[in-house]
């Protein structure tokens, strides 16, 4: 029994010519290189950045054109030059807002850099997260495609030798339509992980780029440390996306306020009249009064201040859910492990003897045929139950490791 498994799953294990065997690590490393949402991410970043500069520059400049003077009534009415006072005019003018409104302009604009930042962390740890379930799941999809048709083959005599022991009379004829039945049932079921582990191929296809992609090598380990997990949840890119955020939002604060400093500028202009007269140049600076406050600056300032109190009251809500969601994750983790090693220290050599005793007694006439079919159709069952429960261990751990843990 022991070889013949070994025998399935080292041939079911192999990859075909044409696949792209990947380990574990390399199934990480390869969806954190070619996922497009972190290529995006990172574009995010690059057009974040360029908008800080811009965020503390002066406003544009503004260009004018004109004519002054230009009479409209009386004798000279509609004559370009026959009036002295008639001048065309080129103006230049610039507005400078103060100095605190550009430097809270340039705190968000940088606000808003942290956040793509911590996105793009958020997003590459969910990459890689996909990457390694989908990888898991492949693998396990293998090795209980092994499981079954290590089943199949070591009953492969029983099917055999059904209308034989019909024609001898040891067995009813209703036990050769058993025998049928129970080999259908295995199909079934080798036919149901087939199709889930094509779909975890395609899975792992996604998210890594390959082709064709196959697991090769050792799954992860399924050893975590909560401790370790608890005190890195501080560093987590949920939070950091809401420290960014309230950075954001003290940002807008900062810039109500300042909206209270009056801000100025300044503009220049050349006026040429007629050569008979001397040209002209004439300057002069402008000043905001910001007169009404109670009316326009101040129930601004308010509504950003009640934006940073959201801003803080929602990194704290993300805080708690965090570390409600570790302990629950944790919670299940250890359900899963205890429930794996049950099935697997007990349930399958559980099934594996009464499978030997039923074969045992089926060869010494002392049982039928559909005892020993329903003793291997429960260590099939034990043997899948088994893997199951240990592949949701090792995605558990993973889950754990790339969502909570270190980013490296």
């Amino acid at each position: 029994m022991r070889l013949a498994l070994l025998c399935a799953a080292a041939v079911l294990v192999a990859p075909s010519a044409n696949a792209s065997p990947l380990t574990y690590a390399q199934a990480l490393d390869a969806a954190a290189r070619s996922a497009p949402s972190l290529k995006a991410s990172a574009l995010k970043i690059d057009a974040a950045k360029a908008e800080v500069g811009p965020a503390g520059a002066l406003p544009d400049p503004t260009l004018a054109l004109g004519i002054d003077n230009f009479p409209v009534s009386g004798p000279l009415a509609g004559r370009l030059g026959a009036d002295e006072m008639t001048m065309g005019r080129v103006g230049y003018a610039q507005d400078v807002p103060n100095s605190r409104k550009r430097a809270a302009r340039v705190e968000r604009a940088e606000a808003g850099v942290a956040t793509a930042s911590a996105e793009a962390v958020l997003e590459a740890r969910q990459v890689r997260t996909a990457a390694a379930i989908a990888w898991i799941e492949a693998d396990y999809a293998h090795r209980r495609l092994a499981a079954i048709d290590a089943i199949l083959a070591q009953l492969e005599p029983l099917w055999s030798a059904a209308p034989s022991a019909v024609a001898s009379g040891k067995s009813r004829p209703a036990q050769a339509l058993a025998v049928q039945a129970a080999r259908a049932a295995l199909e079934d079921q080798r036919a149901e992980v087939q199709a889930s582990e094509v779909r975890a191929l395609a899975q792992l296809a996604r998210w890594t780029g390959e082709d064709d992609p196959s697991t090769a090598g050792a799954p992860p380990p399924v050893e975590i440390d909560p401790a370790v997990l608890r005190a890195g949840l501080d560093r987590h890119p949920s939070l950091a996306i809401r420290d960014a955020a309230v950075g954001e939002a003290r940002a807008g604060t900062r810039l109500a306020k300042a909206e209270t400093s009056p801000d100025w500028g300044w503009d220049v202009a050349y006026q040429r009249r007629d050569p008979m007269f001397g040209d002209m140049v004439s300057a002069g600076v402008t000043v905001s009064l910001p007169l009404w406050k109670h009316t326009r600056q101040d129930p601004m300032i308010a509504a950003r201040a009640a934006d940073l109190g959201r801003a803080e009251a929602q990194r704290e809500d993300t805080r708690r859910t965090l570390r409600a969601q570790l302990d629950s994750d944790l919670a299940d983790h250890v359900m899963h492990h205890d429930q794996w090693l049950r099935a697997r220290d007990r349930l399958v050599p559980l099934a594996k003897q009464r499978a030997e005793l039923e074969t045992a007694a089926y060869g010494a006439g002392t049982t039928g045929l559909s005892d020993v079919l329903d003793a291997f159709a429960d260590l099939a069952n034990a043997q899948l139950t088994a893997l199951d429960r240990e592949a949701a261990v090792a995605v558990d751990a993973a889950r754990l490791t790339l969502t909570y843990g270190s980013d490296q």
